[in-house]
């Protein structure tokens, strides 16, 4: 039967404006905003005085030092993800392609492991501590996803699956099918509500004063909303279902869970001894 209302999918055209071969695209606009805005938050957090105590933090100069490496972080490590995830054989007959980012092809858990390392190398040069790096760019990361899901959904791409709920849209590449706006589900659970449990646990439960929680809870709390989102998102036609139920972005979400478990009872158990000795 089929539903009684379709959402039409919005024109809106993937290429905002063009000036001869340079073109500017909702979605690199949107990696913009989110990598700007991310690092506004991240200096908002260090200014807070109330929410670190004694624990230290970089300055806001080092933390304007960071954006460089953590935007390289972000697009080495998303494109390289990709490329080894998602399509290796492709970008092994076609080698050259894997430099062309332009044309599409990112993963976020490739950029989490680009932005990881860059993490690593900027506190090792800078004597900062990793755990409140990783802190600082969990509270803040999913800003950055709200804005690149948007920019999914802009782009009529990682579309979902057929479905018959009211706002079900069809999207003008996807087939005559209506489907489920998976990327504003994702925009929803990666970006606001994921965001917002992080604002409560580092606003009101301080745990900015246990280093490594937060960058555990982001963990964990990505993977468990990117799973939840994977159940209405219809995986890359090359790969499938893995199992025969699993997707590759359920797949890649399971480390992220168990290691964001380990890393809040990590953290919890080393503060509570500092504390107590």
């Amino acid at each position: 039967m089929p539903p009684l209302l379709v959402l039409p999918f919005p024109a809106i055209d993937p290429v905002i404006v063009e000036f001869g071969p340079f073109a500017l695209r909702w979605y690199a606009l949107a990696y913009i905003v989110g990598i700007i805005l991310a690092w506004r938050y991240m200096r908002a957090l260090v200014l807070n005085h109330r929410l670190w105590g004694s624990i230290g933090r970089p300055s806001l100069v080092q933390l304007d030092d960071f954006v460089l490496w953590g935007t390289l972080g972000i697009i080495i490590g998303g494109r390289l993800g990709y490329v080894l995830f998602y399509n290796p054989a492709y970008y092994l007959a076609n080698p050259m392609e894997a430099f062309a980012i332009w044309t599409g092809g990112m993963s976020f858990h490739g950029g989490f492991a680009g932005t990881v390392v860059a993490m690593l190398l900027f506190a090792w040069r800078r004597d900062l501590s990793v755990w409140t790096m990783f802190d600082l760019a969990g509270c803040a990361a999913p800003i950055g996803l709200f804005f690149g899901r948007i920019a999914n959904f802009i782009n009529s791409e990682l579309w979902g699956r057929p479905s018959d709920v009211p706002w079900a849209v069809v999207f003008p590449n996807a087939g005559p099918d209506p489907r489920h706006p998976s990327q504003l589900y994702e925009a929803a659970l990666e970006g606001i509500v994921l965001f917002l449990v992080l604002r409560l646990l580092s606003h009101r439960f301080k745990l900015l004063k246990k280093p490594g929680f937060l960058a555990g809870a982001f963990a964990c709390g990505y993977g468990i909303t990117r799973s939840i989102s994977e159940l209405f998102r219809v995986p890359d036609a090359h790969i499938g279902y893995l199992g025969g139920f699993f997707t590759m972005g359920i797949l890649l979400s399971l480390p992220m869970i168990l290691g964001g478990l380990a890393a809040m009872i990590w953290a919890s158990s080393r503060n509570s001894a500092a504390t107590a000795g």
